[in-house]
């Protein structure tokens, strides 16, 4: 999400944080709104030339094992 076009230290603060957030938040949809949070965060800080949004990624149905055709 974030690229490399941030310094190294701010990419790990990131990692970390989402670590953090999926360790103390066990709700999907609380963990993806803290996450969201922190990179609306980060985005405000550093500006718009160095962060980019995030985009969502919108959920596609799994397909069920007998939905999957074999190959010969």
């Amino acid at each position: 999400m974030t690229g490399k076009n941030l310094p190294k230290s701010i990419r790990k603060f990131i990692r970390q944080e989402k670590a953090r957030i999926r360790r103390q938040i066990f709700d999907p949809k609380e963990q993806a709104k803290a996450i969201e949070e922190l990179y609306q965060r980060i985005y405000n800080q550093y500006g718009k030339s160095t962060v980019k949004q995030s985009k969502e990624i919108p959920n596609k149905p799994r397909l069920a094992l007998s939905e999957v055709e074999e190959s010969p």
